[in-house]
């Protein structure tokens, strides 16, 4: 392994079977996973088969040679794949024309299991470097302000200690609880403490795509294999690998899927649309859902194997309207942060406005206190936000005087309501869609935009 406990996918490319008998022996002894190639067409075919960290490229393969090689390996992996060229002819120039062509180190024959090391250790950081700085991007992306994890009450704090207990071990964990009320920030939460945190953390949302487009979004198409589909893609389940995978609201997942997805849960393989070819994929599964997945195996929509799969570890996050003592804290929190976005200075909240959140039922959970504190910053003029700021539903909804000072009734307040209303009466969200009249799809959308 390399010095931060890492373990790799390593393919060593050399046509002399004892050369690579013995750099797998010294790999393997380090704890990394080794295959062999003793030709281009079989470095090819493993990469294509299989996802690799890191290649070890002889720059003589007999009648061929490794830097004619270097650029169609980088181009088939379709990912990002470190090559360092080993070469008992090291010149300055063969170095420098590997490096021009994409080549990640270059390593002279004889080298030593401490050179091996070194090599390793600076593919890891550059992976982890790499991987933070995704992960910053993805936080700044959807302004993640940190705090919706903290928490005062003794129910969600033993929700997070089996979170983070579970975090360190592969096993599956299956987040359940309403939308809203933070699956998500828990998933990232138990990726970040994890052995996995230098991997990326890829989400895959569930309902938002066709059953068709799903498939691909999650396991990837090569060329020809439908109409539009005019090159090869990897999918999530290839950019997670290494990493954590998010199923965000599985329960939502097309039954033509599910026997796809408990194959990827239970062996770790899966196959792109329209190629025959086995992959095998190195992910920790974390799964959420807000349906009653026991349910939905009784009534046939979900598979009853794919759900004991999935179902190792099991975290019910409460919802908001049971934490109360978490509402304030955490529009306090919430306010800091978009008023450092906003370049507001904001202290708080006046009274009325801090009674008002406290004794709202807050259906849409933690997003939509996020959302209803993002409109109070950005209408309030400081310093304290007040009730006139907050969303109307609120206002209409806490009884009392209160139900006027919410003033006109905006048609975006009035469909959110609504929808609000059929999704809470509706045995599935399939079913709220259909009451509607809207694609399943877009029904996500919106919830998603609500905070429903």
């Amino acid at each position: 392994m390399t010095t931060s406990g890492e373990s790799f996918n390593l393919l060593v490319i050399d046509d002399e079977p004892s050369l690579r008998r013995t750099l797998r022996i010294a790999l393997e002894s380090m704890g990394h996973r080794v295959a062999e190639a003793g030709n281009s067409a079989q470095a090819l075919e493993a990469v294509r088969r299989q996802r690799f960290d890191l290649a070890f490229l002889d720059l003589r393969l007999g009648s061929e040679k490794g830097l004619d090689l270097l650029p169609g390996l980088l181009r088939v992996a379709g990912r990002p794949l470190h090559v360092v060229i080993v070469s008992a002819f090291a010149t300055l120039d063969s170095a420098i024309e590997a490096m021009r062509k994409g080549a990640f180190d270059y390593l002279p024959k004889p080298f030593t299991p401490d050179q091996l090391r070194v090599v390793l250790d600076r593919s890891a950081l550059v992976r982890g470097l790499n991987a933070r700085v995704a992960t910053l991007e993805d936080r700044v992306g959807s302004l993640d302000p940190g705090t919706e994890l903290e928490t005062q009450e003794p129910e969600m704090q033993r929700v997070l200690d089996v979170g983070y207990q579970v975090a360190p071990t592969d096993a599956t964990v299956l987040l359940r609880g309403e939308s809203g009320v933070g699956k998500g920030v828990l998933a990232r939460a138990i990726h970040a403490r994890s052995k996995r945190a230098g991997r990326p953390f890829v989400t895959v949302h569930c309902p938002s795509l066709s059953a068709e487009l799903l498939e691909s979004d999650l396991f990837g198409h090569i060329k020809g294999a439908f109409t539009g589909a005019v090159q090869d893609k990897a999918g999530k389940v290839d950019a997670a690998d290494g990493g954590t995978l998010f199923l965000d609201e599985v329960g939502d997942l097309p039954g033509a899927l599910q026997p796809k997805l408990l194959r990827l849960v239970q062996d770790r393989e899966y196959e792109r649309v329209g190629e025959p070819m086995v992959r095998t994929a190195h992910v920790r599964i974390v799964a959420a859902t807000n349906r009653d997945l026991e349910a939905e195996v009784r009534a046939g929509r979900f598979r009853e194997d794919l759900f004991y799969r999935l179902n190792v570890i099991d975290v019910t996050i409460p919802p908001l309207r049971v934490r109360r003592a978490d509402i304030l804290p955490l529009a306090h929190g919430l306010l800091g942060f978009f008023a450092k976005q906003a370049g507001k200075t904001m202290t708080g909240f006046t009274p009325d406005a801090e009674e008002m959140m406290r004794t709202y039922s807050w259906p849409g959970n933690v997003r939509e206190l996020r959302n209803a504190v993002e409109r109070g910053v950005i209408l309030g003029a400081g310093p304290a936000v007040g009730v006139q700021h907050l969303p109307g539903q609120l206002t209409r909804t806490t009884g009392g005087a209160r139900a006027e000072v919410g003033g006109p009734v905006t048609l975006d307040e009035l469909e959110a309501e609504h929808i609000r209303r059929v999704v809470a009466s509706s045995p599935s969200l399939d079913e709220a869609a259909k009451t509607l009249g809207i694609d399943p799809s877009t029904l996500y959308r919106k919830r998603k935009r609500w905070g429903i």
